[in-house]
Parts: C-alpha cells; structure tokens; sequence
C-alpha cells in the first residue's frame, strides 16, 4: 500500500461513499421501515453525501485537512436531507472536530477511532429520543470497534502516512467496518418495527456503506455482503453489543414506543441562531412532534422533526433565529413515497430535463424543448441541478436524460425527490451526450406519458456512442498503454483506439461503429476544436458509407473534441 496524504484520503472517502450510497440507494430506500415507512432514507443520505462531496470538491487542490474535513460537515449540514441525513450530518460534523485539530493526521489509525467515536457521540446528542436499533446503535458499535482496533498504534507523527501507518489506518478501517456489519445484523432484536418487517435498519445500512467505503479507499477490497433482511446472515452478536462500552460512550436507548397516530408533516430548515438559544428550542420542539434531531453548532443548525403544527415549528425557530430554505412535506404514505396528491397539485404538463456539457449542447436540448441542467466543466453533476431546472414547475411528468454515466444515479436520486412530491418520473439511463440527443429527437409531448418513455428509451438505446480526447498522462487502456499527447478514440464508453492525429482516430472511431449497420452519424464538435476536424469526418462518411447521412453541431464540451454517434 502506497503513502496517501491524509487530505487526499478524506476526498477519495467522500466520493466513493457517495458512490457507494448512490448503488445502494433503492436497496436502503426499500428497506425503510422506522421512524416513518417513506422509503427515502436511502436517498436522503445520498443527498446528504453529495452536498457534502460538492462542498470537498469547489475546493483547490492544496488545501489543508482541516479545511477539507470542515467543508465536508459544512456541506453535509446545508444538504441535510430527513431524519437520517441530519443525523449523518451531525456525524459528519463530529468526524471534522477532531480531524480539523491543529497536527492532526488519520496515519495509525488513532485519528479515525477517535473521530468515529466522535461522530457517534454527537449523533446521539442531536437526536432528541434515541432509539436502539438504528443508525445509532450500528455507529457506536463502529467507534468502539475502531477505539480497540487504535489502540496499540503509535503517536503519529505528520500529515502522510508511509505504508506502516497505511496497514495500520486499514485495520482500524476494517474493525468498524464488520463491527457495523454486526450491528446492523442485531438491530431487529433491538427494534420491534424492523423484526415484523423483516428488515434491519435502513439508516444502519447506510452507515455500513460510507465505513466499507473508506476500508476501500484505502485497500481497494471490495465491502463484504452487509445484511438487508432478517436470515440475510447469522452472525452471533451478544444483546449487549460485541465490544465493551466505557463510561464515555452514549447509554443505551430506551426501546422505540410506538404512536396511537404519526404526525402529518416533516418540517426542515436551516437555522442561523445563537448556541444559547437552541438548548430552549430543542425543549420547546419536543413538545410539538417526534423524531427530532437538531444538529449542528458555531450559529449554523439544521433542524428536522415530524409535526403536525407545521407553522407552530416555524414559529419556533423564528423565536430562536433566522429559518431559512423551510421544507414542509406531508408525511402520508403511498406506494411507498410520501407528497401530495398529485392530481390536486401538478398539471398535465410534460418536461423533458438533460444534462448539457457545453453551450452548444445546450442550445441543441434547448431547442428540441427540454428544460437544461448546464454543468460547468470538469464538476460532477449533481441533484441540486436537476431540482433547480425543473424549479418551480407544476409539470407532473418529468423526464431525466443523465446523458453522461456519473449523472445516471444523481439523475435516480433527484427522481426519487420528485416522485415524493407526487409526480410521475422517468430517468432515461443515457450516457452519453449523443445518446440524449438521440431520445430527444423523438420525444412527443402528445403521446401518452408511458409510451413517450418507451420511445426515448428505445431511440437512445439505438445510438452507438464514441469520442475523441487526448491522454493527459500514461495510463493502460483497452488498446494498449497510451502515453500523454496519443489521441484516443472512445467506442461505447472504452478506450478502444490509440493513435497520433485526430482525424485519424476519428475515422476509426466512426468506423467501427457503422460496422454493425447505421442510417446516421452525428458529429458534435468541442470547444475550440478545428471546423477541419469535423468536416474530414463528413467527407470521410460519404466517400466509405454514401447511404449514411451526416449531421454536425458545435457542442463546445470541454476535453472531448469529437462526440460520435451512430444510429
């Protein structure tokens, strides 16, 4: 294992978590049982993640560890998302306390343990009435593994970590890893709901995630199976938890009484109010609703809870400070999503939302009568784009073109939040620009909402994609070892081609794809890529394939300056 800088570990950590929650989201969504069944916990921690990950990501590369372990809790609480993403929040925010602390490093692994237990402590505190048997119970289990797993390892000593320390960081890794495997696996003998649902608790899953991401991160080992249902493993964890807790640690909780009735809303919002001043909140809230968690701190909180005096919450934080970006959802349950009747609250209209890579893009999605979600070159998309172009619409039909592979589950991701609010949504799985540009071309806002899915989805499916870009450093592909300046040429997401010009490759990217037959081919060209380049491409099509048409458009994407497709 190679030295990594401590910082370069947090970024690393917080996009495979991200990607880790995003392949689990439906699974932790589905098994969503407690405190409300409104399968959106798994995408409540994605969300949460991503904000977390787009605050680490807008900064330089440079930057020290405490700043990056802060923006990743600053981040976490501004996106925080339900009852498990402000809890993830809080923890989050205590994981920075300690690695934010002036000579901090993560070599050894002391630093881990320390946060993770942090993180815990904290998370118990937020939450008004913990309950065993959830995200709780499976992060002090995490801690306490990863204390003992620390103990034996040496002061550390400065911000890289040599291999010792990398082996040793592991092992901790590890330990709170199936730590939180087993106490994921106990948490229906802790909680009533999930032994009758015959499910552990989707907020514990979460956690096992983002904890089997970082042993990745640091190992490349792929995370061990975690239980989703009762049976799933037998793993023999005593009532009163594996590891032996000190004074120090959170008590245990009470067993979750259940309500005569739920409450009728979630409220959220962020609040801007002095420490002293959220002790009387938090006792004031209390009396309004449940599932409370306030997290937090330095005058930045977040605040959830199920009420059913939604304005009487508001309220409250208006006596405490200043509320802002108020999220009030109706909490009744159906075909597992909450929102409102869609029939009373969304109109007949259709909107088609993509993800564009360039102006040119743009214009052309534009054009055929899509809402666009323009993302600035080099930055993942994210959900926040997605929501923010389709604004205040009351369209009840959304369609969502990814049209790149990474934005395929923020795309999921933003479609859950709309389904909660009632409406209908489909997410085109298209990966590349072309492919969107593809369904687009067919898209009839006339025909009936399912059968316009059918359509895009067929016509996107259709559209074989390539490009060509230029290595910017060494690296092994499908085609061989390519050396920074070789052009390569992209055949459905692989590097299938390497070579010395761009026009060249271009033509045996274009090649290979009307190989299999093809009635069309478009060129999109990149930002200041030579008009030359696109228009040897079209002579070179009708001279080899004179039955094929050609069309070509000014994309300017960033590092790609050809996109192909073939349909």
């Amino acid at each position: 294992m190679q030295p990594i800088p401590d910082t370069e570990i947090v970024r690393r950590w917080c996009r495979a978590g991200l990607d880790g929650l995003a392949a689990a989201r439906e699974e932790i969504d589905a098994l969503n049982v407690y405190p409300v069944p409104d399968a959106d916990t798994g995408t409540n921690l994605y969300l949460t993640m991503e904000s977390a990950v787009t605050a680490v990501e807008a900064l330089p590369a440079d930057a020290a560890l405490d700043v990056v372990a802060g923006a990743m809790a600053r981040g976490a609480l501004l996106g925080a998302r339900g009852n498990s993403g402000s809890i993830l929040a809080q923890m989050l925010r205590g994981v920075a306390e300690v690695l934010g602390r002036p000579g901090c490093t993560l070599a050894g692994g002391r630093a881990l343990a320390e946060a993770l237990e942090r993180a815990a402590t904290a998370a118990f505190a937020a939450v008004h009435e913990p309950v065993e048997g959830t995200i709780l119970s499976v992060a002090r289990a995490a801690g306490a593994a990863a204390r003992l797993a620390a103990a034996s390892a040496p002061d550390p000593v400065d911000g890289t970590s040599d291999e010792a320390d990398i082996a040793r960081l592991a092992e901790v890794a590890l330990a709170a890893g199936r730590a939180a495997r087993e106490a994921l696996a106990a948490t229906p003998n802790q909680l009533a709901v999930l032994r009758a649902a015959g499910v552990v608790d989707a907020g514990g899953r979460g956690l096992s995630v983002l904890l089997d991401a970082f042993d990745t991160v640091l190992t490349g080992r792929r995370p061990l199976p975690s239980p989703r249902r009762v049976g799933d493993h037998h793993v023999p964890v005593p009532t009163t938890g594996r590891v032996q807790l000190t004074p120090t640690h959170p008590a245990p909780c009470p067993p979750a009484q259940a309500s005569a009735q739920a409450p009728a809303f979630e409220v959220m919002f962020l609040l801007d109010a002095p420490d002293e001043a959220v002790s009387a909140l938090r006792g004031e809230l209390a009396g309004l609703g449940d599932s409370l968690v306030v997290v937090g701190g330095a005058g930045e909180w977040h605040v959830h809870i199920h009420a059913d005096d939604a304005g009487a919450v508001v309220e409250a934080g208006i006596a405490a400070g200043r509320p802002h970006r108020i999220s009030i959802s109706h909490l009744g349950v159906s075909g597992g999503h909450h929102g409102d009747d869609p029939a009373a609250t969304w109109t007949a209209e259709r909107m088609v939302v993509a993800f564009a890579a360039g102006p040119g893009l743009v214009d052309l999605f534009a054009s055929a009568g899509s809402v666009v979600a323009p993302t600035s070159a080099g930055s993942r998309p994210s959900t926040t784009e997605i929501l923010a172009a389709v604004g205040t619409s009351q369209a009840g039909e959304i369609v969502i073109l990814p049209n790149e592979r990474e934005a395929v589950p923020v795309a999921e991701a933003a479609a859950a939040e709309l389904r909660a609010q009632g409406r209908r949504v489909a997410v085109i799985p298209t990966i590349a620009q072309v492919q969107g540009l593809a369904a687009v071309a067919v898209h009839e806002p006339g025909r009936a909402f399912d059968a316009d899915v059918v359509a895009m989805t067929t016509a996107a499916g259709h559209a074989r994609h390539g490009a060509v870009t230029v290595a910017a450093r060494e690296a092994v592909t499908m085609a061989g070892i390519c050396q920074p300046g070789d052009v390569l040429g992209v055949v459905e997401g692989d590097f299938a081609v390497i070579g010395s010009g761009l026009l060249e490759v271009a033509r045996e990217v274009v090649r290979r794809m009307l190989s299999a037959g093809g009635e069309l081919v478009t060129v999109v060209a990149g930002d200041g890529a030579d008009p030359a380049l696109a228009a040897g491409v079209e002579e070179s099509v009708r001279r080899s394939h004179p039955e094929v048409d050609t069309v070509v458009y000014e994309g300017g994407q960033p590092r790609y300056p050809l996109l192909l497709g073939v349909e």
